[in-house]
């Protein structure tokens, strides 16, 4: 066997490799060489640096596995990967008390205005009352994402005797208490945090939460610090929101666009920052080099990986009949992720008609791993479906019945929040994904890509044409619409399928409209 490592990454994991294969280091190999090479290896190293796109993983014919030396994933191609028979591993908690140290070290610069005061006084200064500081203790520090990471970032600041405030709406409220912090709303930890960090991982739901809205709502005297993820903060609304004083500062460890040395917060001298180090401790990269070397050795040798994030293993000989099936169970917890309000706790996944018969273990994986994908910073599968549910305190529940009302065969996830209960179901008709309930309501859409809003409503005469009214006004083409009602003007169910996303003045719009209950955008 023959591995290809592409970035740095520690000697202890390459020796452990070397132990059982042949390894090549090439780090800083340029794309298109890693492309005219990749054919001749079993395995591929990289961290953040290497792009693994789909041309590298077309051209890696040999290629059984792709192991990133940490957690995220934006720079692999996951989805040509599986479409490979490529399986993709990484190593998620070998990093995680480093993160979590950076992040709390970053606090305190910024607290103390360490990194100002030391260039002051190197160039001459000796200005104490320019830099007075101010206390952890007694402040209220807003965590969003209680993963690994933001979990840990907890447990410390608990040591500084601060207020903790988290918003996670995919962790239960026993998690939250047993961690000692307060689970709120995003809008009450904008306005009510001294400190707030984020730990989330970078995709749609998650890209530029952080904007302006969301920075207009917090105090003056707030400081941002983010070591997860570059676009989940709007860089130019939060290097714009400092200069004008409505921010007090911030310390930054990742960027949009990494090397960030021409970034637009490094022109802000109330901006600290650093060139993604929350991982880069010794004990870290040993960590994550022994993990990701253990899991390729584990695919190598068709032994089970802990850390897995694609492809779910089925049976082949249940395979033909299960595989169509992962994107019905993966989109159903989408979707119920997007309607869902409130704080999370229990989960029940039920199958019914002949799929019963079958081992649903992989459908469940698919189905928490599209519920759970917003805000977990691991991609959940098949190994840890169930142990990322348990570490968020979330009690999945799996039914089974071999009779199926109204189709074949049927997926539905049921969440209970602290807002009630949220209900989405879907078949597979024809080789396609439909989604054919929602709530105690029967539909039947085909989610192939695009926008969607979804409206409570009371069934009566108008009412769709006011929406219409408002979805033209903001030149949003709607190209589907499907009514579901439980009786004549009674409560009903709008679903539209949109061309683009409907903009959040025009969503709110809609809310205004009398006997419209809620309006929900989806992209699925």
């Amino acid at each position: 066997m023959k591995v290809l490592v592409a970035d740095p990454v520690a000697q202890d994991g390459i020796e452990l490799l070397r132990k059982y294969a042949e390894v090549d280091e090439r780090v800083g190999i340029g794309h298109e060489e890693l492309v005219s090479i990749i054919g001749g290896y079993e395995a591929l190293v990289v961290r953040s640096e290497t792009r693994v796109s789909q041309d590298v993983i077309e051209a890696g014919g040999k290629l059984q596995v792709i192991g990133r030396a940490g957690v995220g994933l934006d720079n692999i191609d996951v989805e040509a990967a599986t479409r490979h028979g490529i399986a993709v591993v990484n190593a998620p908690a070998g990093n995680t008390v480093s993160a979590a140290e950076h992040t709390i070290a970053m606090m305190l610069a910024l607290a103390r205005h360490i990194p100002q005061a030391n260039a002051s006084l190197r160039s001459g200064g000796w200005q104490r009352n320019k830099f007075v500081g101010t206390e952890m203790r007694g402040k209220t520090l807003g965590i969003i994402g209680l993963g690994k990471v933001g979990s840990e970032v907890t447990k410390r600041a608990r040591g500084f005797e601060m207020r903790i405030l988290a918003y996670d709406p995919l962790v239960s409220v026993e998690y939250a208490r047993n961690l000692g912090m307060e689970l709120t709303s995003m809008e009450e930890l904008l306005k009510g945090s001294d400190f707030i960090t984020i730990h989330v991982p970078l995709n749609q739901a998650t890209r530029g939460l952080i904007g302006a809205k969301e920075l207009s709502m917090v105090k003056p005297t707030v400081c941002f610090i983010n070591c997860a993820r570059g676009g989940v903060i709007d860089e130019g609304a939060l290097y714009k929101a400092i200069e004008e004083g409505r921010v007090a500062g911030a310390a930054i460890d990742v960027f949009t666009k990494e090397p960030a040395t021409d970034n637009i917060l490094l022109k802000s001298d109330r901006i600290i920052v650093t060139p993604h180090l929350g991982a880069s401790t010794v004990e870290a990269q040993t960590n994550v080099a022994l993990d990701v070397a253990q899991e390729i050795l584990a695919v190598l040798n068709d032994r089970p990986t802990r850390y897995a994030v694609n492809a779910p293993m089925i049976p082949p000989d249940t395979a033909p009949f299960l595989l169509p099936f992962l994107e019905v169970a993966s989109v159903v917890g989408k979707l119920v992720s997007q309607l869902a309000e409130g704080q999370f706790g229990t989960i029940t996944i039920k199958f019914e008609g002949e799929i019963a018969n079958y081992d649903t273990t992989a459908l469940k994986a698919a189905s928490l791993g599209g519920l759970l994908e917003s805000m977990s910073e691991e991609r959940v599968n098949l190994v840890n479906a169930n142990l990322i549910a348990q570490e968020r305190g979330l009690k999945v529940i799996e039914h089974k019945g071999l009779v199926c009302e109204n189709y074949g065969n049927l997926v539905t996830m049921e969440v209970n929040t602290s807002a009630g209960t949220t209900r989405a179901a879907g078949t597979l008709m024809r080789g396609e994904v439909h989604i054919v309930r929602v709530n105690d309501y029967w539909i039947d859409i085909v989610p192939i890509g695009g926008y969607w809003l979804f409206s409570d409503h009371l069934d009566r005469p108008g009412l769709i044409g006011a929406v219409g009214t408002i979805t033209g006004s903001a030149d949003v083409d709607i190209s589907f619409m499907q009514v579901s009602r439980q009786k004549p003007r009674g409560p009903a169910l709008m679903v539209l399928g949109l061309d683009e996303p409907i903009p959040e003045e025009q969503r709110q719009q809609i809310l205004t409209i009398p006997d419209v209950y809620t309006a929900k955008a989806v992209k699925l």
